[in-house]
């Protein structure tokens, strides 16, 4: 089912939330909201589901206007970030509800329960209540009870957002898995870059109320369109030097170093600023353009190693190594940047 929000303003008495936004979400594509606390991304999801009215613009399911239409003929499935499960019912009920609310007969519903538990992998857990679940089972439950009335729409609200670290990665494989086996339209909020660009077909980064990046989660970490952007998505994050041009170079600020500028970069004048962005995986021993300075932090990954250096000026690059690099706190080094993977942004944050 493709999306479509035209023109979509949002607003909370006298503060606007959202203005003017539009969004097409393709069918069978999985989205994701991404962006700060505040940025207006679930009240995005929740304006689709219809917990939010749009104070203006249009809502389409496929062809049809469902921008005035009640939440509960919208046909949407919805799982939150806790869960919302019924404490009184086990499992099967938990599931069953949304049918049993539809008045299907009781064969249709065991068939159709245990069809989507074998799809989640909880069929044995079934008669168990809420209670005596983990949390990564209880996101299974909430996922099929929003699965089993077969939506259009699939929407996750932070749906990751309780689990420790190792269900959090099981649980993301396994609600792409099933996104895919169903083929159904999903949008996913979250606050998370690294959900984000492992689950979803394309990522729509939100900063204040507005879409500021659209693309694929690859071509928006290669290419960013703003610092904001760059710093968003990357784990450890990108590194930002500051500086000005000189003479079609890029000076470190309050340093003698200046720094050649990748091809195709059209900079301002000599004494405007800029902003230098250096992913980890770019600043590596090996690399020719070489900069100094003191390893300032270590960080040991198993795999891998993780570095910050801070140059002579006070600033600091990180750096991600395999796990033998054995660098030590306080160690000078000279380590060198990939000079065509240098990103470039101008003085109100967008790229050059």
């Amino acid at each position: 089912m493709r999306i479509s929000i035209e023109n979509f303003t949002k607003s909370f008495g006298d503060t606007t939330v959202i203005e003017d936004m539009s969004l097409e979400i393709g069918d069978g594509e999985m989205l994701a909201l991404l962006g700060p606390s505040g940025c207006g991304k679930s009240t995005t999801l929740f304006a689709i589901c219809g917990i939010h009215r749009m104070n203006a613009g249009r809502l389409l399911f496929g062809d049809a206007d469902v921008t005035e239409v009640s939440s509960q003929k919208r046909n949407v499935g919805v799982v939150f970030q806790n869960y919302a499960l019924y404490p009184h019912m086990n499992v099967y009920e938990n599931i069953a509800f949304p049918l049993k609310v539809r008045k299907e007969s009781r064969a249709e519903v065991d068939r159709k329960v245990q069809e989507i538990a074998d799809l989640v992998h909880i069929g044995e857990l079934l008669q168990r209540r809420p209670v005596q679940l983990s949390g990564g089972q209880q996101q299974r439950v909430a996922l099929a009870r929003a699965l089993i009335r077969k939506p259009d729409i699939l929407l996750l609200d932070e749906p990751l957002a309780n689990l420790d670290a190792k269900l959090r990665l099981e649980m993301r494989s396994e609600i792409r898995r099933i996104q895919l086996a169903t083929g159904i339209t999903a949008v996913l909020v979250t606050h998370d870059q690294v959900e984000a660009m492992s689950m979803c077909d394309r990522i729509a980064i939100m900063d204040k109320g507005r879409i500021v990046q659209l693309s694929t989660p690859k071509d928006m970490y290669e290419n960013p369109s703003s610092a904001f952007v760059a710093g968003f998505l990357g784990n450890p994050p990108i590194a930002f030097l500051e500086g000005t041009v000189a003479d079609g170079g890029f000076r470190l600020a309050n340093s003698r170093v200046t720094l050649p500028v990748p091809s195709g970069i059209e900079l301002p004048g000599d004494g405007a600023p800029i902003r230098f962005g250096v992913r980890p995986e770019f600043f590596q021993p090996g690399n020719p353009l070489k900069v100094s300075g003191k390893v300032s932090f270590v960080e040991i990954q198993g795999r891998e190693e993780l570095y910050d250096v801070t140059l002579e000026n006070g600033a600091v690059l990180r750096s991600i190594q395999a796990q033998s690099a054995g660098f030590r706190l306080g160690e000078d080094v000279s380590w060198g940047i990939a000079q065509d993977k240098v990103l470039a942004f101008g003085p109100d944050g967008n790229r050059l």
